[in-house]
């Protein structure tokens, strides 16, 4: 049997020191996970249960810190927004994953930048609609190299910043999360079946703001690989 159209190359994100390759399956994200970025969007940052949405797998563009990646104004929007977080990669499958147990699930992490259209998100907020077209769009997912959790641990207290052209954005630290990671990992759990090769990112701190063509950005989560962007 032959396929009728060409099939789509895998994703994959190199495992920092060359150690191998992490197959992308599937990409979820966590809104409004930081109190001070909650407030930033004019929101109140109670403890609500964390809610979800997704990217495209090809939406991940590798970017490590020193080598870096250029990705491309998208169309369609006026305020091209950049929000640095954490990303845990699932090694272990599991349904409805208890919290003390979370953590065995995690293969690594890395950081990534959940880049937005912020302008088509907050329009189809308001409507009640779908927010793909404002986060589910072309290269919208750079992230570093993966670090597997054998070597840099769980992290729960480190720094997590962003600087566009030098000049810092979002600086806070991962021990303002209003849900940890392994909360985030159980409450995801009860809704899909988790499996080897999903990301997860867990939230942005306050700071998130516009790029134009010709900024770079850096961003990175103490002890892992820096992420690096141009957009061109």
């Amino acid at each position: 049997m032959t396929f009728v159209v060409p099939p789509h190359p895998a994703v994959t994100i190199p495992v920092a020191n060359g150690d191998g390759l992490f197959p992308v399956r599937r990409i979820y994200c966590v809104g409004r996970n930081y109190a001070a970025h909650v407030r930033e969007m004019g929101m109140d940052p109670s403890r609500e249960a964390p809610f979800f949405f997704s990217k495209p797998t090809d939406a991940i563009v590798v970017a490590p810190g020193g080598a870096g990646a250029q990705i491309s104004y998208p169309p369609a929007t006026g305020e091209f927004h950049f929000e640095i977080e954490l990303v845990a990669a699932i090694g272990h499958a599991g349904r409805d994953i208890p919290v003390g147990q979370a953590n065995s699930h995690i293969w690594g992490y890395g950081v990534g930048i959940d880049m937005t259209r912020r302008d088509l998100q907050i329009a189809a907020r308001d409507r009640g609609r779908p927010w793909e077209p404002g986060k589910g769009f072309d290269q919208s997912a750079p992230v570093s190299l993966l670090h597997p959790a054998s070597a840099v641990g769980h992290p729960v207290d480190g720094e997590i910043w962003l600087q566009v052209d030098g000049q810092d954005r979002q600086r806070s630290n991962l021990k303002n999360l209003i849900w940890s990671v392994p909360e985030i990992i159980a409450n995801l759990s009860t809704l899909f079946e988790l499996r080897p090769g999903d990301l997860v990112f867990t939230g942005t701190p306050e700071g998130v703001g516009p790029v134009r063509s010709g900024d770079v950005m850096r961003g990175g989560v103490a002890g892992l690989t820096d992420v690096e962007v141009s957009v061109a």
